[in-house]
């Protein structure tokens, strides 16, 4: 297989012929079974190789009975090796500060250094090798050039440049690609204005950034008298969050835009995080399964399920020396096929993307909602004035769902009966997509605060009514 060799050793002269529809064609278009029997020799030598340096695998593997010499099979992998959590990783990382007693490099060849944030408790640290930075450039490369990126386009990244890893990732495959990087990030005051503005000015053909901020963009670019559509683009990918493979929310950037849309990325402990990635011809995403080995799994067993079920992927690192991360949990759910795709590669099939985190997901009266089945109902309607808050709540002995809905300028000018009209219409769709009865609150346009970065729209005022329950049964 073209350059696939552990630790990874890519030519960064290599380029494809411009017209060619892959990066490398055997590895993207070699039979499924071929590539599990290369890909088990593969699991071999990096479970052998975290073992030898990582106390961490030792001791979990140890403890869990496996060792590497056991894996015989795929199946051995799944049933033997057990999940790695998020959970895990901080415990690590708390008792060897500040990389963990996974990375398996000395500490003098990381290269970059980035994490979470810590907003909700101990940020976890990425330590990424040198050689680990050249290989993610060369995957997220390779990746993009399916997507139809390639040399000289110019493509902006509207993404904060910080320890997210996302802009990063998507800097180093463009700069590999041989694009025009245009690393103009996100976040600052008065930034997306002028984001609008130079992307006017310098017409680029590719831009990454999160849906929610394409969306924000968008109408950003309208207040200043801009036509988003005259920017030239041509390829807008996306990650960080659902949205770029829901039909309403990406039809409805493609709309504003003129540009295909793509979705990518799983997670950033998994970078090269575009391993999960549609392209020019495939909606969706495709598990690059030579990348990062992509399992869809049983919540509770943690076994893959069946083609055509849902599941929680669980990546394994294929190419990183540095931090490997072997069955990592992501605690998202998804659905996956594995049928033949439209640009021919052998990938299995993500074909509704990420639905969301599990634990995003919110039960009223007995009915599991994902926040983002909510989002595609509301790009759906025509008069959606663009942002809207999940508000749940207790009445009484019943949860409650309330939408904060902004109406578009026009119906909310109109007030009375066209106000009216669209709180009702944004009752029904929900009503029809969920299956609940839901409160419906129309604001005025523009009232709910933006976002540069992941949308935040989920307020779960139960935390509140359960609090004061206690404080009462306390009291008596």
């Amino acid at each position: 297989m073209e350059s696939w060799s552990f630790p990874p050793a890519y030519d960064d002269g290599y380029m494809p012929p411009h017209d060619s529809r892959y990066w490398f064609p055997v590895r993207e278009t070699m039979p499924a079974a071929e590539r599990e029997r290369a890909i088990l020799e593969r699991l071999k030598l990096v479970c052998d190789y975290a073992y030898k340096h990582a106390p961490f695998y030792k001791r979990k593997w140890d403890e869990a009975g496996f060792h590497p010499s056991q894996l015989k099979s795929l199946e051995d992998f799944e049933s033997r090796v057990p999940v790695v959590t998020k959970k895990d990783l901080r415990e690590s990382q708390t008792r060897n500060p500040p990389f963990g007693d996974y990375l398996c490099v000395p500490e003098a060849e990381v290269f970059h250094i980035h994490g979470t944030s810590g907003t909700t408790g101990r940020p976890t640290a990425f330590a990424i090798g040198r050689s680990d930075w050249n290989a993610i450039a060369n995957a997220h490369a390779r990746i993009m050039w399916g997507m139809g990126m390639r040399p000289g386009d110019t493509i902006c990244i509207a993404a904060i440049f910080s320890l997210y890893m996302g802009s990063w990732g998507a800097l180093a495959g463009a700069e590999r690609l041989r694009a025009k990087a245009f690393p103009f990030g996100a976040g600052a005051p008065g930034m997306s204005a002028r984001c609008a503005q130079w992307l006017d000015l310098v017409k680029p053909k590719g831009f990454y950034g999160t849906p929610t901020y394409a969306l924000h963009l968008a109408q950003v670019a309208q207040d200043e008298g801009l036509d988003p559509r005259n920017f030239g683009l041509q390829f807008m990918f996306f990650s960080g969050e659902p949205g770029a493979s829901i039909p309403a929310v990406r039809d409805k950037i493609e709309h504003l835009y003129g540009a295909k849309v793509y979705d990518c990325g799983s997670m950033a402990e998994m970078t090269p995080f575009m391993n999960v990635a549609g392209t020019r011809e495939t909606d969706g995403m495709l598990c690059w399964q030579d990348v990062i080995y992509t399992e869809v799994c049983d919540p509770k067993t943690m076994h893959r399920v069946a083609y055509g079920e849902r599941g929680t992927p669980v990546y394994t690192h294929l190419e990183r020396t540095s931090q490997p991360m072997i069955r990592l949990l992501s605690g998202d759910l998804s659905l996956w096929t594995n049928e033949p795709n439209p640009c021919g590669r052998t990938y299995p099939r993500l074909p509704q993307g990420i639905f969301g985190r599990i634990d995003d997901m919110f039960t009223i009266r007995g009915e599991n909602v994902y926040p983002s089945e909510i989002d595609s109902a509301l790009n759906e309607i025509k008069n959606y004035g663009g942002e809207h808050r999940i508000v749940i709540s207790r009445e009484s002995s019943m949860d409650e769902l309330l939408l904060r809905v902004e109406a578009d300028a026009d119906t909310f000018g109109k007030g009375g009966e066209a106000v009216s009209r669209f709180r009702d219409e944004v009752g029904r769709k929900v009503q029809k997509v969920l299956g609940l009865r839901t409160l419906v609150e129309v604001v005025e346009p523009n009232s709910l605060p933006r976002t540069d970065f992941k949308a935040r729209r989920v307020i779960d005022d139960r935390a509140v009514f359960r609090d004061m329950h206690r404080q009462l049964e306390s009291a008596r």
